[in-house]
């Protein structure tokens, strides 16, 4: 197999680091991604490369920051010097503009309270302004007719003699930090991160084929859906947003990222009241979530019948089991209104319940009982979802750290690309079964305990590592017998997503060798679906399993 030299961090004694990490990434873009790139974004990244080493610095700082608008003398960095001959270099290259006309909104950003009441010191005085806060003061600007069009920052503050430059390639530096990281969560800090060693990522080899997009439509879309997403948070109504929903691609990935977004468009507009806009968008989100909340809206509507019709839908090809738990729980209600027949009764699995009455405490319940419940013999560990996780992600290591195309294509991955995707098990399903045969063999402990003390601190969205002591570990591997974790291990890699959470908070380890999972509730607190469904599964595999109520004295 053809491997690629992975990029390795620039030291953080050089005070150009960041641009060595700017460079690494751009080289590995243009290498990896070249095709993807338009002959204008080329040339733009030509023009940059061939800049000197100030502008190509300076260029930098301002993509790091926040914004594309920035003060000259905000610019200021020990290794650039005075950043005018570095600005003005970018500025004939086309990289940065100088003088670009700004609105109010980011003119109050650009400037302190002082400079604002400077800028504005008669029009505040005038509207009894004088004394009111920044924020106060930009929610008036942004609202006055007379200062609606953007202007030069010259133009706004003519007592200035500062600058302003923007940015005006950084659209081709966030599809950069797209094609590179795969994602927009990830940014330059990861270098950064990275060389001083608060993160430590695992060792994957590239291939060819490792890389996160194939298409340059398939980086248009994510950008796409990444900017609505924005404009979501920022208050835009569901229904203009939703007009402008990118039509789908033939890439299950960014089907997925589509879906999730019309179903965050669909709740936005069910908490605003649009009942007509959350409808269209969970009928035609395929989110796992949209089929149960689309029927939910229906109920309250009035609609039974429409509500029936999905409920039954569910019911006979549920998505997962959430979608069947919420489903049945609808039928129950609607059945009798819309004359269908009654369901089959269900019976709640039992579930050993227990009741703590404790002095009242600061520290979380989940520990006060924790210490209640311990003895000499019998230690109590607070793990909530992190040993089985962690126990699953130490046993098939290989498996998940295995270089599949498209699971990894930068050095900054903590787990493969599709960790939570639909078809991540099957895709290693060789893999996994070698790894799960272990505990056939009864090689499992060897190899957790192993592997727990080799890869200790490097990141896996599987493992919490300061949660998983080795002492717990070894209790564990004890007292669990191998059937037990080959039952959890197998349910959740039928769904990580889902059933990665909702697992019982306590361990408790008993002195006769066995052990017992507790759920632990406060006053007022109940079990949620996901937990109700973990302790149902436990029911059916015989794994000792309680729930317990915790009661402060008064």
């Amino acid at each position: 197999m053809a491997t690629i030299k992975r990029p390795v961090p620039a030291a953080l004694a050089d005070p150009f680091y960041y641009l060595a990490n700017a460079r690494i990434l751009v080289d590995w873009v243009r290498d990896h991604h070249g095709d993807l790139l338009l002959d204008e974004e080329k040339s733009q990244l030509t023009a940059w490369l061939g800049a000197g080493r100030e502008a190509r610095a300076l260029l930098v700082r301002m993509v790091m920051r926040q914004g594309e608008h920035f003060r000259l003398s905000r610019l200021r960095y020990g290794e650039i010097g005075d950043p005018a001959p570095a600005g003005g270099e970018l500025v004939s290259l086309g990289l940065v503009y100088d003088g670009a006309a700004i609105p109010v909104e980011e003119l109050s950003r650009l400037l302190s309270l002082i400079e604002l009441n400077h800028c504005f010191a008669g029009a505040f005085a005038g509207a009894g302004l004088a004394r009111a806060t920044k924020g106060v003061k930009r929610d008036w600007l942004c609202s006055r007719p007379e200062y609606a069009t953007p202007r030069p920052f010259a133009d706004w503050w003519p007592a200035s003699h500062d600058r302003l430059l923007s940015l005006a390639c950084m659209p081709l530096f966030e599809r950069l930090r797209l094609m590179f990281f795969g994602n927009l969560h990830q940014d330059w800090s990861e270098f950064v991160l990275t060389e001083l060693g608060n993160q430590r990522y695992e060792t994957v080899p590239f291939t060819p084929e490792s890389r996160a997009f194939h298409h340059r439509a398939e980086v248009d879309h994510y950008l796409a859906l990444y900017h609505l997403r924005r404009r979501l948070e920022e208050g835009e109504a569901p229904a203009t947003l939703l007009e402008t929903l990118p039509a789908p691609l033939d890439n299950d990935w960014l089907a997925a990222r589509r879906a999730k977004l019309m179903y965050q468009l669909a709740r936005a507009a069910e908490k605003a009241g649009d009942g007509d806009t959350a409808l269209r968008a969970y009928r035609h989100s395929g989110d796992h979530q949209a089929r149960v909340r689309q029927a939910r809206l229906l109920e309250r509507r009035g609609d039974h019948g429409d509500a029936f019709a999905l409920a039954q839908a569910g019911l006979a090809w549920p998505r997962d089991e959430a979608e069947l738990q919420g489903m049945a729980r609808l039928y129950r209600r609607l059945y009798k209104k819309v004359g269908a027949p009654a369901p089959a009764p269900v019976t709640e699995a039992a579930t050993l319940a227990r009741t703590l009455t404790l002095p009242a405490s600061e520290e979380r319940v989940e520990l006060a009982a924790a210490k209640a419940l311990a003895g000499p013999d019998a230690p109590v560990y607070y793990v909530e979802n992190h040993l089985f996780n962690g126990l699953l992600a130490l046993l098939c290591w290989e498996a998940l750290y295995a270089p599949l195309p498209g699971a990894f294509f930068h050095p900054f991955h903590a787990g493969p690309a599709d960790l939570f995707r639909p078809g991540f098990a099957e895709r290693r399903q060789d893999l996994l079964a070698a790894c799960l045969a272990r505990l056939e063999d009864g090689s499992y402990r060897t190899a957790i305990l192993a592997r727990y003390r080799q890869k200790q601190g490097i990141s896996c969205p599987l493992l919490a590592w300061p949660a998983l002591s080795e002492p717990l570990l070894e209790r564990a591997l004890g007292c669990i017998p191998p059937a037990h974790l080959s039952a959890i291990f197998t349910r959740l890699l039928s769904d990580l997503r889902g059933h990665g959470s909702g697992l019982p908070d306590l361990i408790r380890f008993l002195p006769d060798g066995d052990y017992e999972l507790v759920e632990v509730k406060g006053p007022g607190d109940r079990l949620q679906d996901n937990q109700r469904r973990w302790l149902a599964f436990f029911h059916r595999q015989s794994i000792a399993a309680s729930v317990c109520q915790v009661r402060w004295l008064p």
